[in-house]
């Protein structure tokens, strides 16, 4: 059996996305136990330009490189203490929410759901599950009852995460623009895939 050959632009463009997560926490802001990142804009961007597996690699990726000790968690730390600490839930949460976002928009787009709908779907599904499973971390870890741990972990986030979400996908668009990057196509195509743009999506 020959061995699967991955294209050289998939891999600069998942090695950029990693790179672009790593650099996204170094804009941290403390905002009481849980600290405002710019993390959520990088991963909605991963779902809307790679397939679920890229993405949830990407994130793999990410979260051995701080689970080592290399400083690439929110205010440059670092180490697997972080990911159990009470705020890891949303570490966690990522390869499961761009994973099932990507699934998401794809499955859209091949039932001829406009653009749009499908990205702003995708980063629907990646604010509710990072902020469910945050939340549930939060909650357990810190021994909060359900409203207290919503109000400190969830509540002051929700309206920033969704600004986020909408510079994501307007970076998405610009991204697909400037490299010719096609959407799955809707069943009953015969090249029922999307090609790859340099840089753009890895899909195919």
């Amino acid at each position: 059996m020959s061995a699967v050959k991955i294209p050289t632009k998939t891999i600069v463009t998942c090695g950029l996305l990693v790179a672009l997560l790593v650099v996204s926490c170094f804009f941290t802001i403390p905002i009481g136990p849980v600290p405002f990142t710019l993390q959520t804009a990088v991963i909605i961007l991963m779902a809307l330009l790679l397939t679920p597996g890229q993405a949830a690699a990407c994130c793999g990726v990410y979260l051995l490189m701080g689970a080592v000790g290399l400083p690439v968690f929110s205010g440059m730390t670092g180490g697997f203490g972080k990911i159990l600490g009470p705020t890891g839930g949303f570490l966690v949460s990522y390869p499961i929410a761009v994973a099932f976002a990507s699934l998401m928009r794809r499955a859209l787009e091949r039932r001829g759901v406009r653009q749009v709908v499908c990205d702003a779907v995708a980063a629907g599904c990646i604010i509710v599950i990072a902020d469910i499973l945050g939340w549930l971390w939060f909650m357990v870890l810190t021994q909060s009852d359900p409203l207290t741990a919503f109000l400190v972990a969830d509540a002051p986030f929700i309206a920033v995460d969704c600004a986020k979400a909408v510079f994501a996908i307007a970076v998405a668009v610009a991204v697909r623009k400037a490299t010719g990057w096609q959407r799955v196509l809707p069943y009953g195509h015969a090249n029922d895939h999307e090609r790859t743009g340099a840089g753009a999506s890895c899909e195919g």
